[in-house]
């Protein structure tokens, strides 16, 4: 029944998607992306006329800080981890207003702090934009990250004191569920991790991988913070492993195979399930466990060895105004920004709505992904199973 409900909602879905000649966006997480992107994408700077050109000369109002002063760059190159919409809007406002030909690189945030370590001191991305703190908290300890404290962090609460990272957005850890599927089924949208064990849910969950996503490293902080210990984290893991259909590398992944009928439900940050819901038309129902959960701090950081250290400078202090913030929600990314004169969506899930997790922080996913957790993961759930690779 599942096959068949899967090709049902595939087919309605291409159908859609076909008549508004779209192409299937990246993943982001936290808004992960799937890391599909084998060459960077880019952004010429607008010229008077509207029309992109090489030889453009920087807007007039383009007013890098004095931390970033010095002559911007030409070009730059963003790793970005949110979904392509985003990646796209970003890359095209910061071009437009400061002249420099930027483009982005799509990867999880596994994948990013992979990448920045084998790429060691000839990095081939210049700043980090987006997904959960983990990343560049991991990334630091390889040396991969550079602290910058931008002038425009003072008004940002959600930061790493050292510089390592600064927030841009904040959003809730849940549940997605494709609701016509849970009638046909006839099971409740989950409203706890208990939940999730369900017999019900037997080859209908989707979640990400602790070693790739960073989604992942935020469900395992939660889980810890629930349950006591890292060990009892691995003893639930194990028991859901039985229900689970598919691990993803991305974050936000399992939301799509949970709109496409491919499984019932997911597990993934809540902003996803709603951009999902109005990106293919399927009613999705976003739930929290509510014994308590988690969220992430969406950051952007320096490279450590950037090749384009002023321009990437310039895009950081760009990234914490309320104005590039604000970005998000026009291409239907609905997390809580983290600067104050900011604009929430009214479709944005606030914190103060649920229920936290006693004991949860970022610090506390930090801390597990740099840590032996992904790897005990990899060994004890998924018995030495290689990590995943979305297509």
């Amino acid at each position: 029944m599942k096959h068949v409900r899967a090709l049902v909602v595939f087919l309605a879905l291409a159908v859609v998607m076909a008549a508004c000649g779209s192409d299937d966006s990246g993943d982001g997480d936290a808004t992960e992306s799937d890391g599909s992107a084998a060459a960077p994408t880019g952004s010429e700077p607008a010229g008077d006329d509207g029309s992109t050109d090489d030889e453009s000369d920087p807007v007039a109002d383009a007013e890098p800080t004095e931390e970033a002063s010095g002559d911007l760059e030409e070009e730059l190159v963003v790793m970005c981890t949110v979904q392509e919409e985003w990646c796209e809007a970003a890359v095209a406002a910061f071009a437009d207003q400061t002249g420099v030909r930027t483009e982005f690189i799509g990867l999880s945030t596994g994948e990013g702090v992979a990448r920045l370590e084998l790429e060691e001191d000839d990095p081939s991305v210049d700043v980090w934009f987006g997904g959960p703190s983990v990343g560049p908290a991991t990334a630091a300890g390889n040396g991969s990250i550079e602290q910058y404290v931008s002038p425009n962090a003072d008004v940002i609460e959600e930061k790493a004191e050292d510089g390592t990272w600064t927030g841009i957005y904040i959003g809730a850890l849940g549940f997605c569920s494709n609701t016509e599927a849970l009638a046909d089924a006839g099971v409740d949208a989950p409203a706890s991790y208990d939940d999730l064990l369900d017999p019900a849910f037997k080859d209908e969950i989707a979640m990400a991988d602790q070693r790739t996503s960073g989604t992942a490293s935020t469900a395992a902080a939660n889980l810890v913070a629930l349950r006591g210990s890292e060990d009892a984290a691995i003893d639930y893991l194990k028991e859901l492993h039985e229900n689970i259909f598919q691990y993803t590398a991305s974050g936000s992944a399992p939301g799509r195979m949970a709109a496409q009928g491919e499984v019932l439900t997911s597990i993934i940050f809540a902003h996803d399930c709603l951009s999902f819901e109005l990106e293919t038309g399927v009613d999705l129902t976003p739930s929290f466990p509510e014994e308590g959960t988690g969220f992430e701090i969406g950051q952007v950081s320096l490279i450590a060895n950037a090749k384009n250290p002023n321009a990437a400078k310039a895009f950081i202090d760009w990234a914490l105004t309320a104005e590039a913030q604000e970005l998000a929600a026009t291409v239907n990314q609905f997390q809580i920004p983290t600067h104050p004169d900011a604009s929430v969506p009214e479709q944005a899930i606030s914190l103060d709505d649920l229920t936290l997790a006693e004991g949860y922080s970022a610090d506390l996913a930090e801390d597990l992904r740099g840590g032996d957790f992904p790897d005990r993961f990899g060994d004890q759930v998924r018995d030495g199973e290689a990590e995943p690779a979305d297509e």
